[in-house]
């Protein structure tokens, strides 16, 4: 039997996630005594990772998904679209000032500016991206945004995408704001970090078993060696897909009636030097009909290791894991009694959505090409490379006893907040900073007094409302834009 050590938090994943909150946490109380577990030999091996994700800074500058038309062909507010950007703008604050800390190293090592865009073809489209262009151009955290429906100014924005384009009905907006972020990179310098304020780190470490025990959760798995059982009061569980199986393990009620539904994904790549440099832009469009969320194509410029490239995607697929490097065994394994009818009535419900990943499935690489092509005119099948990214899980959220399909990410904790753990996938990253603040005030309510006052000079905007206050918006974007060294 394993030795039991215990810990004032245990921390499962070595994502984005876990790296954020074990870092606000151990600035917050350097006593803290605290250890990460990664099933896999590396952190940021999976959704964290830069290949496996768009690396898109979502602040809702480019995503229609946070403002679509309601059923009737109405524009909503815009409080979900505005409420995403104060989200990645307390990123942004958190991250300047770990740079200013030392935490982080030079800001061009995980984040540049790249322009975000959308895309859009034919009357309705058209008259949709206006009408929220109209609805968001006067907000203070969307200054500087542009639209336009004239071939020549888009042409300018993105040229590679209007050469060789028959004439037609089309509008694109613009904003040079956006971000392209590698989410690898800043979660490997935040773990790197951590090491060095005695957090343990340890990977191929994989939990099997969470369940409590004389008040006490009991976390045990399996290393390469051995063994292994620990113990804490509190338990995050940050572990991407499996977050939904280790949570069912641990048995807490509030995860009665919750399922994931797995989606794969592949992209097209390009690193021929001509087509990067004459495309700097995140363009991204309307999803297909019968699309998830997730499944939006966007064009996009990624900054990786130092080098550019362009990403076209993604092309979805029906898989049955949740992770990438997770088991075929891994979605029928999370069904139960509790979640049954979640997943029937999703099935039911979104009966397009099936056949839309079946179609994608059986898509050749022709066909791939021609999608290609509707951003990408004059795109050359030598050119760009079809590989695998990363896997995503959308939320099955348990609604008036039936299952609804959510786009987002949902934060799950028991009644007494010794346990929480993230399901879900967009905007995951780009909004880690706000949802592991709130995490922590649902672990540690008692000591949230004691930690404010760091945390307003780590996130001065948390509990404010930026676009409420031009010029503290301003302020926020400009200062942070100045120790990113991003365009303001």
């Amino acid at each position: 039997m394993p030795t039991t050590r215990q810990y004032d938090l245990i921390l499962v994943g070595g994502g984005i996630m876990s790296a954020t909150f074990a870092v606000l946490l151990r600035q917050a109380n350097p006593d803290l005594k605290m250890i990460v577990l990664e099933r896999l030999d590396n952190v940021s091996m999976e959704s964290s990772n830069a290949w496996n994700n768009a690396g898109t800074g979502h602040a809702a500058l480019c995503e229609l998904n946070y403002m679509p038309d309601d059923p009737s062909g109405n524009l909503p507010s815009a409080e979900k679209a505005i409420s995403i950007n104060q989200q990645f703008q307390e990123s942004r604050e958190f991250w300047s000032s770990l740079v200013k800390d030392g935490v982080l190293g030079e800001p061009e090592t995980f984040i540049h500016s790249v322009p975000h865009m959308t895309f859009v073809q034919g009357a309705k489209d058209v008259s949709y991206l206006e009408r929220r262009f109209k609805a968001l151009k006067d907000q203070p955290l969307f200054a500087g945004i542009e639209f336009s429906k004239d071939f020549e100014q888009i042409a300018k924005w993105a040229p590679i995408m209007i050469e060789g384009r028959p004439s037609s009905e089309i509008a694109a907006t613009r904003i040079e704001q956006g971000t392209d972020v590698d989410y690898g990179a800043l979660t490997e310098q935040l773990f790197a970090w951590l090491k060095t304020k005695d957090v343990e780190v340890l990977t191929s470490h994989e939990v099997r078993a969470l369940y409590r025990n004389n008040g006490l959760w009991q976390v045990a798995g399996k290393n390469t060696d051995s063994k292994f059982e620990f113990s804490s009061p509190r338990v995050f569980v940050g572990a991407g897909g499996w977050a939904l199986k280790l949570l069912q393990k641990a048995k807490i009620k509030e995860i009665n009636g919750y399922g994931t539904f797995p989606v794969s994904g592949h992209f097209f790549k390009t690193e021929n030097p001509e087509l990067v440099a004459r495309h700097q832009a995140k363009v991204y469009s309307q999803a297909a009909v019968g699309a998830p969320p997730m499944s939006v194509p966007h064009l996009d410029t990624r900054v990786i290791d130092g080098k550019t490239s362009l990403l076209f995607g993604p092309f979805a697929g029906l898989n049955l894991k949740f992770l990438k490097n997770g088991s075929w065994l891994d979605l029928p394994a999370s069904i139960r009694f509790g979640n049954i009818v979640s997943y029937l009535s999703v099935a039911l419900k979104n009966f397009p959505l099936v056949i839309y990943l079946v179609k994608e499935i059986f898509k050749s690489s022709k066909q791939k090409l021609e999608s290609l092509r509707e951003f990408v005119p004059n795109a050359k099948t030598e050119d760009w490379q079809l590989y695998e990214a990363g896997q995503r899980a959308q939320v099955i959220k348990p609604v008036n006893g039936l299952g609804v399909l959510q786009f987002g990410t949902e934060v799950i904790s028991s009644a007494d907040g010794s346990i929480a753990g993230l399901l879900g996938a967009s905007p995951g990253a780009s909004v880690a900073t706000r949802v592991m603040l709130d995490v922590a005030t649902r672990m540690f309510p008692e000591s949230q007094n004691a930690w404010m006052k760091g945390i307003a000079n780590s996130v001065p905007s948390y509990g404010l409302k930026l676009n409420d206050d031009p010029s503290k918006a301003r302020e926020s974007l400009s200062a942070t834009a100045k120790t990113l060294k991003l365009k303001a």
